[in-house]
């Protein structure tokens, strides 16, 4: 039996003609990105490869093209925005970052933080420039347009501390994609956004002298993050998170009266979210569903499937027949 892998997207500017592989370039990054104009000293023999892996909701790729300018313009901007922060770890080559509010070069081992939604202009140099990068929809990691613009284009080094625990776990998706199959690829969105959100909090409490709104944003964050990486801790509750991030019970729950739930529902939510990914996984056909609702913090399987019933108007044995069946389905299709 055929193992099945993550979906994966090449290109290689090789398999089109010379003259057209720079237009071919700029279509492709209006796709897997956002709409660009792209300038080159190169475009009558463009180099470049790429491969994209699809997680879903997040997308991870790596590239290697020769040195050009990217432009994200207003009137782009205007005509297509996907809303997503860019982040691409450099590995070879250098360049630079222009916004209306900061200017940042960067070299190999750096963090490069974009989003689609800014007028910006890149610059690469270098014989080849190579970068492994990620899209992050800007729904999973909501920040105010001011703070945004705190994080985009912040200096942040891939050698040590957030970036560093990032870089690493782009460099080794990409470097071995095989390793996973498409099942998986909910569980890697899930281990990267937390990620990204903790190194946006790290960033945004390094600032000198930032207003209180920025710090309660990026405490937000970072318990988010910590509510994601602790979600099979049967003991998450609003007084443990509380009391681990040393602030009280009820300044926890104004940190949250911004969000779209409460601290309690929000756990929940992830947690079923989490338990259907399971339930739907051939992987875990056998596994007793009480036994994956215990894995995701539910010990008692009738709390579970009230709860699963109440989110999602079905029970969970139904939902795993039905995404079983569809994807039995789909393979004899």
């Amino acid at each position: 039996m055929k193992r099945q892998l993550l979906d994966e997207m090449v290109f290689r500017s090789e398999d089109v003609s010379a003259a057209d592989r720079f237009d071919y370039w700029t279509e492709l990054l209006g796709r897997t990105h956002a709409p660009m104009d792209l300038r080159s000293d190169h475009t009558d023999d463009f180099r470049a490869s790429q491969r994209v892996l699809d997680l879903g909701a997040v997308t991870v790729w790596s590239a290697t093209f020769q040195p050009l300018v990217f432009q994200r313009t207003p009137k782009l901007i205007r005509q297509s925005d996907p809303e997503a922060y860019h982040l691409s770890l450099v590995v070879r080559g250098t360049g630079a970052g222009v916004w209306r509010h900061r200017e940042t070069a960067y070299k190999p081992y750096d963090l490069f933080i974009n989003s689609s939604s800014l007028p910006n202009d890149v610059y690469s140099t270098g014989d080849l420039v190579q970068t492994v990068a990620l899209e992050v929809p800007k729904a999973l990691l909501p920040l105010p347009r001011d703070m945004a613009a705190r994080i985009v284009g912040a200096p942040v080094s891939a050698r040590e501390g957030m970036g560093a625990l990032l870089a690493r776990f782009l460099t080794q998706l990409i470097a071995d994609p095989a390793a996973y199959q498409p099942s998986d690829r909910p569980r890697l969105a899930a281990v990267v956004t937390p990620l990204v959100s903790a190194l946006f909090a790290h960033l945004l409490e390094a600032g000198d002298c930032l207003p209180p709104e920025t710090h309660q944003q990026a405490l937000t964050l970072r318990i988010q993050a910590f509510i994601r990486e602790h979600l099979h801790d049967p003991d998450l509750t609003p007084s443990g998170i509380a009391a681990t991030h040393h602030i009280s019970t009820s300044y926890l729950h104004c940190l949250f009266q911004h969000e779209d739930a409460t601290v309690a529902a929000w756990i929940r939510r992830l947690r079923l979210e989490a338990a259907r990914r399971d339930l739907a996984d051939p992987a875990l056909r056998t596994t007793p569903i009480h036994t994956i609702a215990a894995r995701w913090g539910f010990p008692r399987a009738a709390d579970f499937s009230r709860a699963h019933r109440a989110a999602y108007g079905t029970a969970p044995k139904d939902h795993r027949h039905q995404a079983l069946g569809l994807i039995a389905k789909g393979s004899v299709d």
